[in-house]
């Protein structure tokens, strides 16, 4: 018995060594149970994700899908970039969910249960661009710190919802309201309930835009826990930061938000210009909005082979935040000639678009192909890397897939 117990107590000392706490009722634990925390968590599993994905941190998670599994229209979840800041939370009572309406700008507080915000106000079902503003941000050189996203942390799924402007109207917003800023469950990594992992918002002209929608359901299901069930904002065309998840309360501020996340460097690039690796005051930092124009080769996937002679089609997606992509073009000749190719209209304001082409090539030999998009307003996509910024934000150079000619 006694060399029983001197076991069991060092398996137990062991495993607070590893949890980096002591197991307070550790002594009650059914013999060879491993504690959660020890277990492999499979996140392929655990979110519905297709094992093609790429997992780039678990403290929070942070998951990436490769260009060629974007190829679909409508971004399905297995396919879904995860971006998040804390921890997802546990144990939700969809029943009791609510969300308050508060702030200095608000005429009233006002708090709404989920059954009241679907049968109050009229639901809306729009496919909207989320990217994160750090996808690309492998990038950079010198490297920027943060998520070494290559290229897919970007998505178009169908959000439904009511829009936001519908509740803040009904709330009543002051005329002094300038930002929204959002609220939600999850917690912050290190436990501490009364510190929030993220809470960004956006200028009242986003907030009451027919698309910013308080969504419930992603692609006709309700949303996976992992994208925020059962409630959250989806603001299209911005950083996805600002497309908070779980949220349970909003905002109506006199001022700029000032949340975490929303303050310093976070989610900013400099107002001018700077030399890679120059240090920029938090003054001159400018938090960022619309998302730049970008495209995606999303078939074939790079390192396509074919034969001589043969003809290779191309297909992807393209986008420009606020606006529109008007122009689409490729190069097989490291961009010194470019040929335009079509580019479909977008299902509804801030959707992807897409492109496609059949390419020929010369002779045998390595190739790639380069996309280029360009915005309603003239803008096209750098060739390579833009502008260097200390957080490694808004990289939107040409993607290039490689192909080889035999």
């Amino acid at each position: 018995m006694k060399r029983r117990n001197f076991v069991k107590k060092t398996v137990l000392a062991s495993m607070a060594t590893i949890i980096g706490a002591d197991i307070v009722f550790g002594s009650k634990m059914l013999k060879g149970y491993q504690p959660i925390v020890l277990q492999d968590q499979d996140p392929f599993k655990m979110f519905n994700k297709d094992r093609g994905m790429e997992v780039l941190n678990d403290k929070p998670w942070n998951i990436e899908a490769k260009a060629h599994l974007l190829d679909d229209k409508i971004t399905p979840n297995k396919y879904m970039f995860i971006r998040n800041n804390g921890l997802i939370p546990k144990d939700i009572d969809v029943k009791n969910w609510t969300l308050t309406i508060d702030g200095e700008s608000v005429k009233q507080k006002k708090t709404y249960s989920l059954a009241d915000l679907k049968s109050k106000f009229s639901e809306y079902t729009y496919q909207l661009t989320l990217e994160c503003g750090g996808n690309g941000r492998s990038e950079f050189d010198p490297p920027a710190k943060g998520n070494q996203w290559t290229v897919g942390a970007v998505s178009c799924a169908e959000w439904t919802g009511i829009r936001l402007r519908d509740v803040l109207e009904d709330a009543g917003i002051k005329n002094n309201a300038v930002y929204i800023g959002y609220h939600a469950a999850d917690t912050h990594l290190s436990g501490d309930q009364k510190k929030e992992p993220i809470s960004r918002g956006a200028p009242m002209v986003k907030a009451l835009q027919d698309e910013t929608l308080l969504a419930f359901k992603m692609n006709g299901e309700d949303i996976p826990l992992a994208h925020g069930y059962p409630l959250r904002l989806v603001a299209g065309g911005w950083p996805a930061s600002v497309s908070g998840k779980w949220v349970n309360r909003i905002s109506v501020r006199n001022k700029v938000h000032d949340g975490t996340k929303m303050t310093g460097t976070a989610y900013r690039v400099p107002c001018e210009p700077v030399a890679p690796g120059e240090k920029v005051k938090d003054e001159d930092m400018c938090i960022i909005e619309s998302m730049p124009v970008k495209s995606l080769i999303t078939y074939p996937k790079s390192g396509a082979m074919i034969n001589q002679g043969k003809q290779l089609k191309i297909r992807g997606h393209a986008w420009a935040g606020e606006l529109e992509v008007t122009k689409m073009e490729y190069s097989i000749d490291f961009g010194a000639t470019w040929k335009e190719c079509p580019v479909e209209k977008p299902a509804n304001r801030l959707a992807w678009q897409h492109f496609s082409a059949t390419i020929d090539f010369p002779e045998k030999g390595y190739y790639e192909v380069w996309a280029r998009a360009t915005d309603s307003n003239g803008t096209s996509q750098p060739m390579l890397l833009p502008g260097w910024n200390p957080k490694g934000y808004l990289n939107n150079a040409c993607h290039r897939i490689a192909v080889k000619v035999k």
